[in-house]
């Protein structure tokens, strides 16, 4: 089948190549405008340098609702496929080819629906997680279900560590939804509306820690917001970011027995915050101005920081 690929980040990447190396044909591929990145510099978007690389026509649009359906009708496309694009497609867009949009999703549908189901599944503890194939309509990621695959995640895993197991897993389903479209095997599940749950996008502000989580949450949130936009709080006036942190053990001593949440911790060597059920222990930090190092190094160099607040 004739192929159009809307998709902008480095999760859309194994999809695209891998519908390039299967028996359909990616006719064009279309990602969000180039936009400023590390430090001011504008960088076009990962699918963007992919498809250039393959030599696939590109198409950028600040709103695909504006006039995008008329400049996609010229490829005489059988189908589309979304993964995370990042744009809403209207109806014209919907019905623009026979097979209509067919989208990559990063949950076991419908849970999970919205555009970060990978950092708010690590953030809410979840064991499970996967990849589905939809056929888009306008409701947000409530199209009939057509091909899932679940993956275990890992203890201690981050977001972005999840990611790339993900990545390669909604390659490899996208494909095998082509192939079943194509030779009319294809099944068509409603999803069940009493199970589904939305979580909304991530945003850089959404890194803020809160001191009354309690340990477990905390854990997962540093997991769950890394790599962007990390755990982060105030330190003495001074942006603090969290990269690794576990929970205290049971079996570890501890000097007292009660801790004010927000309050860091420095015993026995390592670094602690305390929150609203007990302590962690923060494995990597940085301070503003500073190097990411070791909670270890950390203490050692900052023993002022023992008995200080956080601030959010």
């Amino acid at each position: 089948m004739r192929v159009i690929f809307l998709g902008t980040p480095d999760f859309a990447v194994p999809s695209l190549k891998a519908i390039c190396k299967s028996r359909h044909e990616v006719v064009c591929a279309v990602t969000q405008p180039d936009r400023p990145r590390d430090r001011g510099k504008v960088t076009a978007c990962a699918v963007k340098q992919a498809a250039e690389s393959m030599g696939l026509p590109v198409l950028q649009f600040e709103k695909i609702r504006d006039g995008g359906a008329e400049a996609l009708a010229r490829y005489r496309a059988d189908v589309m496929v979304t993964c995370a694009y990042g744009q809403i497609l209207d109806e014209r867009l919907l019905s623009l080819t026979e097979h209509g949009v067919i989208n990559v999703h990063a949950s076991l549908l419908p849970a999970y629906r919205g555009s970060s189901p990978i950092q708010w599944a690590i953030i809410n503890g979840e064991r499970v997680t996967g990849v589905t194939t939809m056929r888009t309509t306008l409701g947000l990621d409530r199209g009939d279900i057509i091909r899932q695959a679940s993956l275990q995640i890992e203890d201690g895993e981050t977001a972005g560590e999840l990611f790339d197991r993900l990545a390669p897993l909604g390659a490899e389903l996208i494909v095998e939804t082509l192939d079943a479209i194509e030779d009319g095997s294809a099944t068509f599940t409603p999803q069940d509306e009493s199970r589904a749950s939305y979580f909304p996008m991530f945003r850089k502000s959404d890194g803020a820690i809160d001191p009354e989580m309690t340990v477990e949450r905390f854990v997962n949130f540093v997991r769950g917001t890394s790599p962007w936009p990390g755990a982060f709080c105030k330190l003495g006036g001074k942006l603090f970011k969290i990269h690794r942190a576990r929970a205290l053990r049971g079996d570890e001593p501890c000097p007292r027995k009660r801790y004010f949440p927000g309050e860091i911790a420095i015993f026995f060597g390592a670094l602690h915050l305390a929150l609203s059920d007990g302590l962690a222990v923060l494995q990597e930090v940085q301070l503003e101005g500073g190097k990411r190092m070791s909670g270890e190094a950390f203490a050692l160099g900052h023993s002022e920081a023992n008995g200080c607040m956080i601030e959010r």
